[in-house]
């Protein structure tokens, strides 16, 4: 189950509207590629309420970019299915959230992931961060959390505990720990592993 965290407060220092690009050759020389936004409601604006500031330069930007580091790829028709559905999205939407969901669900979908997505939007939680994810994962009727690396700094478990929820760290992949492998985009391991390798990576690390 994913749960899609679409109401939060819109952070620009993180990787909700860009991602790092990477040579096939040297993953750790990496350059940002960004999706220009507006925020309607300024630092206080959701996700959900993100627009693309220029919808039409955005999707040139994201087609040239992909194209040039990731075309050369061994596995380079699966990734430019994947894009081709995010481009899809850019020209029909000028919703940050939907592109971004969209991008999302080409990768799984190519992994072989038939699990469900929800919205926290349509959901009922708290406002609390360790308790809203607490309470997203008991609205969905699930009995773990899975937490990432990064969650782990600043995830409290005890609302997990009191309603009777299991927190897990799955261990991140043997690929990860390679340089720049953590901050790039998921784009550069399909061109280079393509989707079964990428899917053994992953597999090798945690069975959920």
């Amino acid at each position: 189950m994913w749960v899609v965290l679409d109401d939060v407060q819109f952070n620009a220092r993180d990787y909700q509207h860009r991602a790092r690009l990477a040579p096939l050759g040297d993953p750790a020389v990496q350059r940002w590629l960004t999706v220009p936004v507006h925020r309607p409601r300024g630092r206080e604006s959701r996700i959900r309420e993100l627009l693309l500031a220029d919808p039409g330069g955005s999707r040139r930007r994201v087609s040239r970019l992909v194209h040039q580091y990731y075309r050369q790829g061994p596995y380079w028709a699966s990734t430019r299915d994947a894009v081709e559905e995010v481009l899809a999205a850019l020209e029909l939407t000028d919703r940050v959230a939907d592109v971004a969901e969209v991008s999302t669900r080409a990768v799984l979908a190519r992994l072989g992931w038939r699990g469900e997505v929800v919205r926290s939007s349509e959901l009922h939680a708290g406002d609390e961060r360790s308790a809203r994810l607490a309470d997203l994962t008991r609205a969905v009727r699930a009995g773990t959390y899975l937490c990432g690396r990064g969650g782990a700094r600043y995830l409290d478990e005890a609302p997990f505990a009191a309603r009777g929820l299991t927190v897990r760290y799955p261990p991140p992949p043997e690929l990860t720990g390679k340089d720049g492998m953590r901050t790039l985009s998921s784009l550069w391991a399909l061109s280079v592993l393509g989707p079964d390798g990428l899917r053994e990576e992953i597999n090798s690390a945690v069975t959920v």
